[in-house]
């Protein structure tokens, strides 16, 4: 066993830190070790148990009703508001599109109407679910564009989208506006508020200016919030709440027609460990209103200190409304050469890839743990902008950008992706998996050229190759 251990802990070597506040995106980190303590011990106890039938689990049902009743305190929602427990914010946007299908099910051609800036889970959703994503322009400030919502909106329209907040640039969508249009048209308005919804409410309550969001904006039937993200708790739990048990119900599965157990399924999960679920309550349970408010303190106050203090070279794209600050760079340096040099002094902060004409940005999802370290972020990101000055931006060959866009995806076969990866750098030899080179800025620089499908092809291509059985030699 302890060969084993000690086999796992060599593997985690390789990846990023979960602690310390310096991977500013994909963890979020309290800072607390007994929140990570408790966290740890809580999924400990309850990975055998199966949330799949509540009956045969009482206490995890009971868990989740006490998590969803603090989210519905948060969320300003109606007495009759109910919700569930979902693997992530991914499983709870494709829950929150399909039950919106489902429940307009003489629409034929299904739509929804999103921003341009709505979280990428919902065209995953679009795609599994058969509904076509409408996207819609956003304004100068970043936020949805209310009338061009409004022209999308038709007879097949089943769901309005708005972000709180938005994933790449850090704010709200027009919720009120949205929510009033949906309504108005009798269709369902779900706010994305995954990445905020556990820190916006303690954000108002700190007398901060948080634009209107949740249930108390008339119109919004549904919103999702990760409890794995600014609750603190355990990956993955996510929660979907909706105004009514109405609402919800198509969100329900039950199938009886065969000779085995009637299944009965709240979520797309049938059977799911009740580890994450018992993470999550023990988390929210230990750190209360009280305990969030003060962390909610301490990531406001970082995202403030790191927008005042950003470098000569850098700037915000957006001023904020939660936690995710964009930044871009001026045209001495590349946001990717930026990015290497963060890695290099042990930041990680995340590429965002040029859109529909604007330039590449540099992500950050700040936690409660950066705080202590604001001060050596904004020094390493100063230092980081004059390396990538004195190196140069990073540049592709007029030719390569040409040959590149004229490629069809759809007409690539295996050897051509094999070809495009290694020229990419994104492998070498094919069989000798993840060998990313140390600096990814020439990689992402040839990315950014692509169209956005051949992008989608190529990294589709890449993951499948990363993707192969180990086979033990016995």
């Amino acid at each position: 066993m302890d060969d084993v251990l000690a086999r796992l802990r060599e593997l985690q070597v390789a990846d990023l830190p979960v602690h310390g506040g310096r991977t500013l995106a994909y963890v979020y980190d309290s800072g607390l070790p007994d929140v990570d303590r408790i966290g740890r011990e809580a999924v400990a106890a309850y990975a055998g148990s199966n949330g799949l039938d509540p009956t045969s689990f009482p206490s995890l049902l009971a868990m989740e009703n006490d998590l969803v009743g603090f989210a519905c305190d948060l969320l300003d929602a109606p007495d009759s508001a109910v919700g569930s427990v979902t693997s992530g914010g991914t499983e709870s946007v494709l829950l929150a599109v399909q039950g919106a299908r489902d429940a307009s099910p003489s629409v034929s051609n299904p739509s929804m109407v999103v921003a341009s800036t709505v979280h990428a889970a919902f065209h995953k959703a679009a795609h599994y679910f058969g509904v076509t994503a409408r996207v819609v322009p956003v304004g100068a400030d970043f936020r949805a564009d209310v009338a061009a919502t409004a022209a999308a909106v038709d007879e097949s329209t089943v769901l309005v989208v708005g972000s709180a907040p938005s994933y790449a640039h850090g704010v709200v969508d027009p919720i009120p506006e949205l929510a009033a249009l949906a309504a108005s048209r009798g269709i369902r308005c779900h706010v994305d508020a995954c990445i905020g919804g556990w820190v916006l409410p303690f954000a108002a309550r700190l007398g901060r200016p948080v634009p209107p969001w949740t249930f108390a904006v008339d119109g919004v039937t549904s919103i999702s919030v990760d409890t794995h993200k600014y609750a603190y708790a355990p990956k993955g739990t996510s929660l979907l709440v909706h105004r009514t048990p109405e609402l919800r119900r198509p969100q329900f599965f039950a199938s009886a027609d065969w000779p085995g157990y009637t299944m009965l399924n709240t979520t797309m999960q049938s059977t799911k460990s009740g580890g994450p679920l018992a993470g999550a309550w023990a988390v929210v349970q230990h750190l209360g209103s009280a305990g969030y408010l003060a962390l909610a303190a301490s990531v406001f106050e970082a995202v403030d200190r790191i927008v005042a203090g950003v470098p000569s070279g850098l700037s915000v794209v957006v001023p904020p409304d939660s936690t995710l600050v964009a930044l871009t760079c001026d045209t001495s340096c590349d946001a990717f050469t930026v990015c290497d040099e963060m890695k290099e002094r042990g930041w990680y902060v995340q590429p965002q890839m040029s859109y529909a004409g604007a330039p590449p940005t540099i992500h950050l999802s700040v936690s409660a743990a950066t705080l202590s370290s604001v001060d050596e972020l904004l020094d390493d990101l100063a230092s980081s902008v004059a390396a990538a000055r004195a190196a140069g931006p990073v540049s592709v060959d007029p030719e390569v950008v040409a040959f590149i866009g004229a490629l069809d995806p759809a007409a690539l076969s295996e050897e051509d992706f094999d070809g495009l990866l290694a020229a990419s750098g994104l492998t070498g030899d094919p069989s000798a998996g993840l060998a990313l080179p140390a600096r990814m800025a020439p990689v992402n620089a040839m990315l950014d050229v692509a169209s956005p499908a051949l992008r989608e092809a190529l990294l589709i291509a890449f993951l499948d190759r990363l993707s192969r059985p180990v086979r033990s030699a016995g």
